[in-house]
Formats: structure tokens, C-alpha cells, sequence
């Protein structure tokens, strides 16, 4: 897991400036949350995670490795006040919310990375 370069507080969560600064975030899923409309951490905030991901396959036209939606989650949860947490700790939960809400191809969709 990329570490954050600033304490984790909800207050200097509040000065993250760069994507990239987020725990797991790294240049390329940076670019795909600037796809999306998400220019800095803050941004983040109330979104939605999976809808963010649908949205990312409909653009780039393409079904992404579901792992992104783990990295997803993990960065929303992070900018809301969670601890920082590796991406693959919101895999079994990925695959329960997509059971769940039976999202694109679910069983191609919740095997995934893991």
C-alpha cells in the first residue's frame, strides 16, 4: 500500500492537493479518476464508488479489472474519514455489493482479482 505522505487526520486530509497523494493511488488510476470528473481528493467526497466505476467502463468503453473498484472504494473511504486500508481489503465487499446490486456481467464482474 502507497503510503500517505501527511498524517491522517481529518483535518489534513483537508490539505491533500494531488490525487496521487491518497493512499493507492498512483498515476494511472489518477488519470482514470480525472476521467471522471475528479481533479483533486476532495473531490471524492460523496461519491459513489461502484457508479463511478460503471461510469469509467462506459467511457473508456471497456469493463475494467474489478480491482479498480476495490481502489475506488478504498479511496472514497479514505477521503471520508477511514483509515487508510490496502485496496484488497474491499474485495470481499465488492463482491457482496455487486451481487447485490447485480451490476454489468456479476459473476465475471465479482470473481475479479480476488
Amino acid at each position: 500500500m502507497k503510503k500517505a505522505s501527511v498524517a491522517t487526520t481529518d483535518a489534513s486530509r483537508s490539505e491533500f492537493a494531488a490525487l496521487e497523494q491518497l493512499p493507492n493511488i498512483g498515476p494511472a488510476i489518477a488519470a482514470d479518476l480525472r476521467l471522471l470528473g475528479i481533479a483533486r481528493p476532495q473531490d471524492l467526497l460523496g461519491r459513489d464508488p461502484f457508479v463511478m466505476y460503471e461510469q469509467l467502463c462506459r467511457m473508456t468503453k471497456k469493463r475494467h479489472d474489478p480491482c479498480l473498484l476495490d481502489t475506488f472504494i478504498a479511496a472514497v473511504r479514505f477521503m471520508s474519514g477511514e483509515p487508510p486500508k490496502p485496496w484488497w481489503a474491499y474485495t470481499k465487499e465488492r463482491k457482496r455489493q455487486m451481487e447485490a446490486r447485480n451490476l454489468g456481467s456479476s459473476s465475471r464482474m465479482a470473481s475479479g482479482c480476488g
